[in-house]
């Protein structure tokens, strides 16, 4: 039968998450049901004689970007060049448009071969939740209970691409909560925090301040009793880093975000936590 990629199927999603559970990366335990829902045919799954064995996704936003992740061989076909066809297969089927990336930076030299540039680290932090007061004049909501256009604009602010159907599944699916700070009814944060095999992730995590991150987080790990907690911080935020050793949190695991083209734009001071290492 040989090696073969093709169109991963929803089962075969979730085998790739677990896949990412193995790796350390620690992906939320429902995080898969809403990357297969993004782009359901954005999954490659790599077969050596029908036994999956690689994997990759290249989920498209729009018309012109895409955002790679979840590449993975197992660890008994590595070296043997199934990684590198799954690889060159995920980007065939992204051809044109630009594509992002948060890779591990001892694969960087592999990433520029394929035509991917550095834009900027991101450094996860790990530790106890705060707990701290509601900044005053912020309110803070159930993200379930605004209205969807709403929320939806201001995570294309703060992303840089609209991704409708991926953030409904996001802030609705079981084993998470999401949250909204407003003021004057207006949205000035967003969150969601969801159970992860190790440390609850937090992401995505959009702020107007440092105060308003730390209270989105502060609220939602005390409503889901989370005792640690996961966020990835991106380098483009000149302060996020500074704000999360001040929240006592150790820096754990670094990625570095890479681009084939110029990164979209987005609102990056208000960013504190991206959404997922897998779709950006």
């Amino acid at each position: 039968m040989g090696f073969s990629v093709s169109v991963a199927s929803a089962a075969d999603v979730r085998l790739m998450a677990r896949w990412a559970a193995d790796e350390g990366w620690n992906p939320g335990v429902t995080d898969s049901d809403a990357f297969f829902g993004a782009d359901p045919t954005g999954f490659l799954m790599g077969r050596l004689d029908g036994r999956p064995v690689t994997c990759i996704s290249v989920v498209r936003y729009g018309d012109d970007l895409a955002f790679l992740g979840m590449y993975i061989a197992r660890p008994e076909v590595r070296g043997r060049g199934y990684g590198m066809q799954t690889w060159q297969a995920g980007l065939a089927r992204v051809h044109g448009r630009g594509i992002g990336l948060d890779g591990v930076p001892a694969q960087q030299a592999n990433y520029r071969a394929s035509g991917f540039r550095l834009a900027w680290s991101t450094q996860r932090f790990e530790g106890a939740p705060p707990t701290v007061a509601t900044p005053t004049g912020i309110e803070i909501v159930d993200a379930r209970s605004i209205p969807f256009d709403q929320l939806d604009d201001y995570d294309h602010r703060h992303f840089g691409a609209r991704r409708s159907g991926f953030l409904a599944a996001w802030i609705t699916l079981p084993e998470r909560s999401a949250a909204v700070a407003r003021r004057d009814g207006e949205i000035v944060g967003f969150a969601v925090l969801r159970s992860a095999p190790a440390a609850s992730r937090v992401g995505p995590l959009f702020a107007e301040s440092p105060q308003i991150a730390e209270a989105l987080v502060s609220h939602l790990a005390s409503a889901a009793g989370a005792t640690t907690v996961a966020v990835d911080v991106p380098g483009i935020n000149a302060i996020a880093a500074d704000w999360a050793a001040d929240c006592g949190w150790t820096p754990s695991f670094e990625t570095a975000r890479m681009y084939t083209s110029e990164p979209p734009v987005f609102e990056h001071p208000e960013v504190f936590g991206i959404t997922s290492l897998e779709l950006g």
